[in-house]
């Protein structure tokens, strides 16, 4: 019964729902930057480069010519995909380009709660004044 009680302390304490909390919004958030990467950003990159698709992008190691990729593997050649490669290494700067903007935007938005004054404590003048005020009040 010790076991038990120990898990349940150990899931409910505050930096394991925190912490479970950041792994599912990090993966609803995974999700729409994977689609600003596929569906916004990437096209763009297709255009200025010219309609490259990185993805079609391979060399035959078999010697032969092949017109596509896909050609290719069904001829059984061995290929090297390069152009898979490069999509995974634009792919992987644009995120972490997205994370670090995300990270940035959240850290200004602490600094401007971090230095919102504290109401100030009245002085003793004040106290006293309010005390006075308090006593006439009740004449």
């Amino acid at each position: 019964m010790g076991l038990v009680k120990e898990f349940k302390e150990f899931a409910l304490k505050g930096n394991v729902m925190d912490m479970a909390v950041g792994v599912i919004i990090g993966g609803a958030f995974g999700k729409i930057i994977s689609s600003l990467v596929d569906d916004v950003i990437m096209p763009l990159v297709s255009v200025l480069t010219g309609g490259t698709d990185f993805n079609k992008l391979f060399c035959s190691l078999d010697g032969n010519t092949y017109e596509s990729l896909e050609k290719a593997q069904e001829a059984g050649a061995a290929v090297l995909t390069y152009g898979t490669f490069i999509q995974n290494v634009l792919d992987f700067f644009i995120i972490a380009l997205c994370i670090f903007f995300m990270v940035k935007a959240m850290n200004k938005l602490n600094r401007k709660k971090e230095e919102e004054p504290a109401p100030a404590e009245p002085s003793n003048e004040e106290k006293l004044l309010g005390e006075i005020r308090d006593l006439l009040a009740k004449k």
